[in-house]
C-alpha cells in the first residue's frame, strides 16, 4: 500500500527551524547592544583616567614637566589606563589617557591648570614648538 501525503507533511520541523532562526537573531541583537555598551564604559573609564591625570599633573607642574607627567602616568595606572601623551606648558598640563584594548579601545585628551588669560598662550597641540613635552616613564 501507498501512503498518502498532506501538503502538511513537508510543513513537519519548520516552527523547529524558524525558532532556531529567531534565536541567533535575537543572540546577534544581544552581543551587539552588549559591545556598544563596552565600549561606552570604555571611553568613560579613559575620560576619567585622563581628568585625574591632567589634574595630578597640574597640580605638580613647578617640580618639572618630567615629574609632573611621572605623577599623571601613576595616576593613570592606578585608573587601569595608559598615558599615551603628556604634556605641561606652565600650569598648564595637557595629557591623553586610553583605555581598553583592539577593538575596544579609547584615547581622551584631558587639559587642567588656572582659567583665565594665564592659560591663553598654551598651545592647543601638545606637540608644539613652545611646550615641554614630556614623555611617560
Amino acid at each position: 500500500m501507498r501512503r498518502r501525503t498532506n501538503a502538511r507533511d513537508g510543513d513537519r520541523g519548520s516552527a523547529t527551524v524558524w525558532a532556531v532562526m529567531a534565536m541567533a537573531a535575537l543572540g546577534l541583537v544581544f552581543g551587539c547592544v552588549l559591545a556598544m555598551g563596552q565600549a561606552v564604559v570604555v571611553r568613560h573609564r579613559a575620560g576619567g583616567a585622563a581628568d585625574l591625570a591632567a589634574l595630578a599633573a597640574a597640580d605638580h607642574w613647578m617640580e618639572g614637566g618630567k615629574v609632573a607627567c611621572a605623577h599623571a602616568a601613576r595616576v593613570a595606572a592606578a585608573q587601569d589606563t595608559r598615558l599615551v601623551k603628556c604634556a605641561v606648558y606652565g600650569e598648564v598640563s595637557d595629557v591623553t589617557a586610553a583605555a581598553g584594548a583592539a577593538p575596544l579601545s579609547s584615547e581622551v585628551r584631558a587639559r587642567a591648570g588656572p582659567a583665565g588669560p594665564m592659560a591663553q598662550g598654551v598651545p592647543s597641540d601638545p606637540a608644539g614648538p613652545s611646550g615641554q613635552a614630556a614623555p611617560p616613564d
